[in-house]
């Protein structure tokens, strides 16, 4: 049973209880009412003290007392046990409110959980978006240096080559500067113009290509050292990396687990709730049986002055057959009285007759010795 239909359910219930205790009222008011019609017309009878005898010669005048007194039990029997009835169906309304507010909070509960499990959700798609934007940035960083690293590359192979290129050519000309010098050393002392003139550019010369040198291995050594340094931090951002994927990884695997344990109590939540539902539509049935089991006795028990059948509610089709059973017990025990006065009436009318013959016989007896 859904939370829809207890309302409903309820409403019939009230809507029932209200009718059967107007009836119940009415057919009280009106057995009061017949009752002081009938008393005004009975001669209400002291306490018995006769003898059996007696008892039969005024059983006629008690009969109506009697069954008044007799309908009277009844009608406090039938209270008693529509009281019972009443008690049983207020029982049945408290335990379906008290089912039904244990369902509803069910009800919250599932949905405060379920909220919650949304909320976790979202933060966790919020914590993905960052960490997958995050390493988009990072590998952009990482593609730029390996960019960097690879224009570097090429100017080292480069700077190595124009090195070789020059170390080549130095050992090209070295033998010019050799025959130079030994050219200049066989001149003698007093052309030093010339000698000044042929030296000084040779030595500008030479000095130049030191101090290109040197500038091309100060070169060289700081590009070997940016190199160092951007393969220390690429590997200092790999193992992040891999730090950070092992720890996300990690997170994931606590959250799945946690995701599945959440499924299974929904899962239990979801039974529980089926056994409860299962437990109400039970309940209806045996309900609606009983109502079918009312609408065949009332066909059984059917009076005419209660109107059509079809068009007949439970209560007033179970006034009907209470109607109809009383009806049929009065005329039950007064079928069972009149036969025991016809049986009493010819007892006595028996005895009558044999005390006469006794006393027949007894005159007879006298008359004889005259």
């Amino acid at each position: 049973m859904d939370s829809a239909s207890l309302p409903a359910l309820r409403t019939d219930a009230d809507l029932k209880l209200k009718v059967e205790n107007r009836k119940k009222n009415v057919f009280v008011t009106q057995l009061e009412e017949h009752r002081e019609q009938k008393d005004e017309h009975i001669k209400h009878i002291p306490v018995i003290t006769q003898g059996s005898s007696g008892l039969l010669e005024t059983g006629v005048n008690t009969l109506q007392s009697t069954l008044v007194l007799k309908k009277r039990v009844e009608v406090d029997e039938l209270n008693a046990q529509l009281m019972d009835k009443r008690q049983q169906v207020h029982d049945c309304m408290k335990i379906l409110r008290e089912r039904r507010a244990q369902l509803q909070q069910r009800q919250m509960e599932t949905k405060h959980r379920a909220a919650k499990f949304d909320k976790f959700v979202e933060e966790n798609e919020v914590k993905r978006r960052r960490a997958l934007k995050k390493f988009q940035m990072e590998k952009q960083q990482n593609e730029l240096k390996e960019k960097e690293k690879t224009e570097l590359s090429t100017q080292l192979q480069d700077l190595q080559a124009r090195r070789l290129y020059l170390k080549e050519r130095v050992n090209k000309y070295k033998i010019f500067e050799e025959f130079l010098m030994k050219s200049l050393d066989l001149l003698p002392d007093n052309y030093l113009g010339y000698r000044t003139d042929l030296v000084m550019p040779i030595i500008r010369r030479y000095e130049t290509l030191s101090i290109s040198r040197q500038d091309l291995l100060q070169q060289l050594n700081s590009l070997t050292d940016e190199l160092k340094t951007s393969q220390n931090q690429l590997e200092a951002l790999k193992h992040q990396h891999n730090t950070y994927k092992l720890t996300t990884n990690q997170e994931l695997s606590e959250r799945q687990t946690q995701l599945d344990q959440m499924n299974e109590k929904n899962k239990q939540l979801e039974m529980t709730l089926q056994m409860h539902m299962a437990q109400s539509r039970d309940q209806v049935e045996e309900a609606g049986n009983i109502l079918i089991a009312v609408r065949n006795l009332g066909e059984q028990c059917y009076l005419s002055h209660y109107g059509p059948l079809d068009s007949m509610d439970t209560v007033t089709m179970m006034d009907m057959i209470k109607e109809f059973i009383v009806e049929k017990a009065d005329l039950e025990r007064r079928a069972t009285r009149l036969t025991d006065n016809s049986a009493a009436t010819a007892k006595k009318n028996l005895s009558g007759r044999i005390q006469l013959k006794s006393r027949s016989s007894r005159s007879t007896a006298r008359k004889t010795p005259q």
